[in-house]
């Protein structure tokens, strides 16, 4: 039983940790805070040409980013839900690949708006 919460315990803070850095990273790189880089961010030809075309992909984004972030800390509070534990894995399981779904959008129409600031 103890192993069980070490899990939960360990599924709750992956989650939610990662859904915090995802608020902060669309706050920070949409706001200019979070300049270009190879670490993180949307890093892909198009965003990484300019520091114009990086805001312009970071402000498109912020939204679909932060809904990400904010899905996986919801996923994250499932790991405290008292069900059993392939319920909690599958909740949690849901909630990442929604988590990516948003993540993959705000990449794509990131990308766009960086390419669309190169082109004008």
């Amino acid at each position: 039983m103890e192993s069980e919460w070490i899990a939960r315990g360990a599924l709750l803070v992956t989650m939610v940790g990662a859904g915090v850095l995802l608020i902060w990273m669309a706050n920070a790189a949409a706001s200019g805070r979070l300049k270009r880089n190879h670490l993180a961010g949307i890093r892909v030809p198009s965003t990484m040409a300019s520091e114009e075309a990086w805001l312009a992909a970071h402000v498109r984004a912020r939204t679909a980013t932060i809904y990400a972030g904010v899905i996986s800390i919801f996923g994250g509070a499932i790991a405290l839900v008292p069900v059993p534990m392939p319920v909690v894995t599958i909740g949690i399981l849901v909630a990442a690949v929604i988590t990516l779904g948003f993540v993959l959008y705000g990449a794509r129409v990131g990308s766009a708006a960086a390419k669309a600031t190169s082109q004008s």
